[in-house]
């Protein structure tokens, strides 16, 4: 009792001496933003919490306030907080919001909360929870009762981690945006609303902006009275004044200012012009307009978290792995000519001398691996689930990864095989013989099946690899896999056999040892192993130019997508996940059949 006593009398010693944090009110003055009632400029640099690994965020953030901003900007992701239904995970690797938020106070910096529940952000789905697509009655971002449950559970389970963090507590959550772009997407204005009540009665009590492009349509569908209006960008008068016209009586500010521009498969890299990024903060800080760097840093989409565009439903654009996004400090947390410049621009209009630039992060190189062919994946087949159509990923509680669909051909044995439809990329076997490759992307989901008269009842095999789930506007629904049926010369096949296989890190870690009698496909899936001892760790990049498609995994942990169509050849791994002594490297790659070396190099380009 008396150790108790005395715990108890130490606790409340160290909580008197402790600052308690200065509460600030946050406010809207007349077309512009008010702190603790005085006039204040945002000048935020946004950064996502989950795209960079947890032991940088510090030196993110730091770098953001060296350039001159003090305010931090982060999207927040349903579907990285609970990949299934009712788990949420707030303290795993990057997952750790609060903790973010708290570091961000630490370090002087005020923060703009993005919690969706929809985001875009070139992530997948675009935050939303890819489960929510098992239910083909889904109807999302909007006030569909099946989504709304969920949305409501999403936002009283970040909620509480949030709400002791608002500047109206001491803390430095400035304001929370509500949804997002949701102008270029729907207008259901009553789902706005219900949004900002679910919030309010979850106890969030700063103000709240919306954001869409400074277009009459999209403000008058994505707006809401009583809230900010964010634009996606404002860069000029005109911009503003648009703003206005949709309500005089909100302050306006550019919610999404592009210092560099996403990229995809097939693409070049996108590097945005400078001058035009100048112009444009210029005439922000000149007119003391308040303005988010969307994004100061971009950080990887690590795993299977890259999203993907589709402007019509025979288009398909996925993301690359890298969101390096041309952005002033770089997918390594190294300032670029961008950095500089708008340090100077900062300095020049505020009148504040900047702060020293963080040390830059270590980065290495790591001399050539071998690696050798260990396992494919028709070795590591799971029991299918037996359906007459196709089934989806979603169906079977599977985000991405592979889906390997089979039957045999009755009735027809040849001729035009149609997919319809192919999401993403899929490879064709006819008696367990490679014939070709189908690509979602423009539409030709036909490809030219042979006759093979050494068999009755020929085995048709395709495996389907999903790239990212479709992040903005009007193709959202994207499940991955076969999503609708297969034909052979317009007759439907029925009776397949679905092989589940997620690919996550711990899936291949669990199926990549090396087998006596090795399955294998030409090409098709095969499973590459290296070893190899470091005396240090540091960042570094992977080199996989010497592979064709596929994914690679380092020590478990799933770095991404590579594909020699580029432009990405080199997938950047932190040194946190490297381990002094040794490390392992596997690669599933589905179209090489021979093991090539690969090494580390110290840039994404």
């Amino acid at each position: 009792m008396k150790i108790r006593v005395l715990l108890f009398s130490v606790l409340m010693l160290f909580s008197a001496l402790a600052p308690a944090q200065q509460k600030h009110v946050f406010s809207f003055g007349q077309g512009q933003f008010l702190l603790d009632g005085k006039p204040f400029q945002l000048i935020s640099g946004e950064m996502h919490p989950a795209r960079i690994p947890k032991a940088y965020w510090r030196h993110r953030i730091q770098m953001a306030k060296a350039m001159g901003c003090n305010t931090i900007a982060a999207y927040i992701f349903w579907n990285y907080l609970e990949t299934t239904p009712g788990h949420f995970d707030f303290n795993s690797e990057s997952h750790d919001v609060a903790g973010f938020i708290k570091i961000c106070q630490e370090e002087g910096m005020w923060v703009l909360l993005r919690p969706g529940p929809y985001v875009c952000a070139e992530w997948d789905f675009g935050g939303l929870p890819t489960w929510l697509l098992k239910n083909p009655d889904t109807r999302i971002r909007c006030n569909d009762p099946f989504y709304m449950k969920e949305v409501s559970k999403y936002i009283s389970a970040l909620s509480k981690q949030v709400v002791s963090l608002q500047c109206t507590n001491g803390g430095p959550v400035l304001m929370v945006q509500i949804e997002n772009e949701y102008g270029s997407y729907g207008n259901d204005k009553q789902y706005l609303e219900a949004l900002r009540k679910l919030w309010l009665q979850n106890g969030i009590n700063v103000p709240f902006y919306t954001a869409d492009g400074a277009t009459p349509y999209m403000l008058d569908a994505g707006h809401i009275p009583g809230t900010a209006i964010g634009l996606d960008s404002g860069g000029n008068d005109g911009d503003f004044a648009q703003a206005n016209k949709a309500d005089s009586t909100a302050p306006v500010f550019s919610s999404e200012t592009y210092p560099g521009w996403l990229t995809h498969w097939f693409e070049k890299w996108a590097k945005p012009d400078t001058a035009d990024l100048r112009k444009e903060v210029e005439y922000l800080l000149q007119n003391k307009r308040s303005f988010n760097l969307y994004v100061i840093h971009g950080g990887t989409n690590f795993g299977f978290t890259a999203g993907a565009n589709a402007f019509s439903n025979t288009q398909y654009q996925p993301d690359i792995t890298s969101y390096d996004y041309d952005s002033p400090i770089d997918e390594q947390g190294r300032p670029t000519p961008k950095y500089f410049m708008l340090r100077d621009l900062i300095t020049k209009y505020t009148g504040k001398q900047p702060i020293a630039i963080p040390a830059p992060v270590p980065v290495m190189e790591v001399s050539a691996i071998e690696m050798k062919l260990n396992n494919s994946i028709w070795n590591n087949l799971p029991a299918p689930v037996v359906s007459a159509q196709p089934l989806t990923m979603e169906a079977l509680d599977q985000n991405q990864g592979l889906m390997l669909y089979r039957t045999r051909l009755i009735g027809h044995k040849s001729g035009k095989l149609t997919i319809r439809e192919p999401h993403d990329y899929a490879l064709v076997f006819l008696n367990h013989k490679f014939i070709d490759t189908v690509y979602r992307d423009k539409g030709n989901w036909t490809v030219d099946l042979p006759a093979d008269p050494s068999v009755k009842d020929p085995v048709l095999e395709i495996l389907v690899e999903g790239m990212g789930h479709i992040n903005f506007a009007q193709f959202m629904y994207d499940r991955k896999g076969i999503t609708e049926r297969v034909t052979l010369n317009g007759m439907t096949l029925m009776n397949w056999e679905n092989y589940s296989l997620p690919m996550d890190g711990k899936w291949v870690q669990q199926h990549s040892g090396p087998m006596r009698s090795l399955v294998q496909r030409v090409p098709g899936g095969y499973i590459f192993k290296g070893a190899f001892s470091l005396d240090k760790i540091a960042d570094t990049y992977f080199d996989l130019s010497g592979y064709v498609k596929g994914m690679v995994y380092v020590n478990g942990h799933n770095l991404g997508r590579y594909w020699q169509v580029g432009p990405q050849q080199h997938l950047y791994c932190p040194a946190g996940w490297l381990n002094k002594g040794n490390n392992e490297i596997i690669i599933v790659d589905l179209l090489q059949a021979d093991a090539a070396p690969v090494k580390g190099v110290t840039t994404l380009e």
